[in-house]
């Protein structure tokens, strides 16, 4: 075992299975006692069970780590305070939670029912809002303690899970604002966008080149998790096998001012391509290629 963590306290959220199983036992083995919550769904969210959650703990304590099993379901505000008062009843602190938990629901936007927004965006949202809620009033009172949230590249758009991207792209703004609003009590916030072999990204409609195991994602939340990073807060990491990389922070790109008087719309449309024109989606260049390879009965590559 390491001690990167050692004598740390850590919740992870979604930890039954995939990632989040690799972050709780990789923090496990650098020395955190760790809080395992799983609601034990299916990837539609459907037919919870406590034992996922259960049987990781066995893992950690076998290997001779310290573990407590959750079950709640982390889209609801009670099941976010049980995650964290689940570690202070335990251990009487906590110095970190990772919010891993997610479900997909995936549907053309013109066919997506409320009740599929609505169980993507509580869990992948909502869900971490309530845990970072939670830990955010400990933390502050603690003086100190690390977040981190999990979004996707797919925050930047996608074909056919708007829910999903609307719930990533919602996470990482909400990892920002704790940053900022945390800042002043030595709490930080982060965000991790994996790209990694789990039964999610087994059914991603296109061959990815850049891809790794649950484990390097375990091993960058264990470093965002330890006083290496206390730094570090308000950014997006993605980790993707070998590879990582930051993203950028949101700014303007270019701007233009009216001059003697306000806009019309045809000032707007005489002006605007050229003074400010538009940023390019990668995604929509790789539209025609998704659709081409969809044709001949392939996946394209990404």
């Amino acid at each position: 075992m390491g001690d990167f963590l050692q004598g740390r306290v850590i919740a992870v959220t979604g930890a039954g299975r995939g990632i989040g199983r690799a972050v709780a036992l990789g923090c496990a083995a650098e020395g955190a006692r760790v809080v395992v919550n799983d609601y034990g769904v299916a990837m539609d969210g459907g037919n919870p069970t406590s034992e996922v959650a259960a049987a990781v703990v066995k893992e950690i304590e076998a290997a001779g780590g310290e573990a407590v099993a959750v079950a709640d379901d982390v889209s609801t505000m009670a099941g976010g305070a049980r995650v964290v008062a689940a570690a202070v009843e335990r251990w009487g602190r906590l110095d970190g939670v990772v919010c891993v938990a997610g479900i997909l629901r995936e549907r053309m936007l013109f066919n997506m029912s409320e009740e599929e927004w609505d169980g993507v965006v509580d869990t992948h949202l909502k869900g971490t809002f309530t845990v970072f809620r939670a830990a955010a009033a400990l933390m502050r009172a603690q003086g100190g303690g690390t977040l981190v949230g999990f979004t996707s590249g797919n925050h930047t758009g996608s074909v056919s899970q708007a829910n999903y991207s609307a719930a990533k792209g919602g996470v990482i703004s909400l990892v920002r604002s704790a940053a900022l609003g945390l800042h002043k009590y030595g709490v930080t916030a982060n965000c991790v966008a994996p790209v990694a072999r789990t039964r999610m990204s087994a059914n991603v409609p296109m061959e990815l080149t850049e891809i790794g195991e649950p484990e390097d994602v375990a091993a960058l939340v264990v470093y965002l998790l330890s006083a290496r990073a206390a730094g570090i807060t308000g950014q997006v990491y993605t980790v993707a096998g070998p590879k990582i990389a930051v993203w950028a922070q949101p700014r303007e790109l270019r701007s233009m001012y009216a001059e003697g008087g306000g806009w019309t719309p045809e000032r707007i449309a005489e002006a605007l391509p050229g003074a400010v024109g538009s940023d390019p989606m990668p995604m929509l260049a790789q539209l025609d290629a998704m659709a081409r390879a969809a044709a001949a009965k392939q996946r394209p590559n990404a």
